[in-house]
């Protein structure tokens, strides 16, 4: 058996918005409602893909205390597209490959991106 994760780790929350050119009305929608409605900080369009990220998307970055009002608005009102939400415990490779939840198709992420950073911080480091 293993050992629980505490839930105290998770410092706030991300959403990834995943668009491509025939959904970028419906995801600039969502991104000109989301302030609107919730605390929530947006980040940049990211036209090509980035990071673990497969295609095309900008982050939403909201508080611990938001995630049960944001998320389900987010199920409801996601107007098909893709969506990656996951906590932020300081694991990054964990919290994108096994502590996320996604609404509507599953993307495959670039999980290996962590795997090339973690090594190259341990390396550094050690300098």
């Amino acid at each position: 058996m293993t050992r629980a994760t505490e839930i105290g780790r998770i410092s706030g929350y991300h959403a990834h918005i995943y668009y491509d050119e025939r959904s970028r009305a419906a995801a600039e929608h969502l991104r000109r409602a989301l302030p609107q409605r919730f605390k929530v900080e947006l980040g940049h369009w990211h036209d090509e893909p980035i990071g673990p990220h497969p295609q095309s998307m900008y982050q939403v970055k909201f508080k611990s205390g938001e995630f049960a009002r944001v998320v389900p608005w987010l199920m409801l009102n996601r107007a098909g597209l893709s969506i990656l939400v996951h906590p932020e415990t300081g694991n990054d490779y964990a919290d994108h490959a096994s502590n996320a939840l996604w609404l509507g198709e599953k993307l495959k992420l670039r999980l290996a991106v962590f795997r090339a950073f973690e090594k190259h911080s341990r390396s550094s480091a050690r300098r």
